[in-house]
């Protein structure tokens, strides 16, 4: 645990403790002592004089990036689970399921590096991608086991017939200001 000593005040025959030399806990750092002392003015009725600062080090970090191949692979693989859920584009779905699956993995090794993140983005585009191409197959399947039964097809060939004799033989659609 670090000491404070108050300004000016000395222990055990030591000299006074000035600002420069106090230890301070970098928690309990006020503003007032962080600023250094090139910045710090002396007042006096005649003058003002500033202080020389001693050398301080600063270490600036860049701000570490998002994998771009994490941040694609969570859009393919959204647009790839709309896809699917409109039933119409599933095979383009499809598509971009696998499309998905693979930018995910490449983001993935792509966050393990040194200044790079967006692992969880790139998961998140890898499940999305993997959910659409399971719902993908199941609705492939699903047609291709309609329409390879001769039952099934007949089925569905006399509800269309039966849709077409409900419809009207003419409609009329108003115009407007008639």
């Amino acid at each position: 645990m670090i000491e404070r000593e108050p300004a000016g005040a000395s222990a055990a025959g030591r000299e006074p403790v000035s600002d420069r030399d106090r230890v301070t806990d970098r928690d309990h750092v006020t503003d007032r002592d962080r600023i250094s002392d090139r910045d710090r003015v002396v007042a006096d009725d005649r003058a003002v004089t500033t202080t020389a600062a001693p050398f301080e080090e600063r270490v600036t970090t860049k701000p570490a990036k998002t994998s771009v191949a994490a941040a694609l692979a969570l859009a393919v693989g959204t647009a790839a689970l709309v896809c699917v859920l409109s039933l119409v584009l599933s095979p383009v779905g499809l598509v971009l399921s696998i499309i998905g699956i693979v930018l995910g993995i490449v983001g993935v090794r792509a966050a393990r590096r040194l200044g790079v993140t967006g692992r969880g983005v790139a998961i998140a585009g890898i499940v999305l991608s993997v959910v659409s191409l399971v719902l993908s197959i199941a609705y492939v399947a699903g047609v291709v086991t309609v329409l390879n039964n001769d039952r099934m097809v007949e089925q569905l060939e006399q509800q269309l017939d039966r849709a077409r004799d409900q419809l009207p033989d003419s409609i009329e659609v108003p115009q407007p200001g008639q």
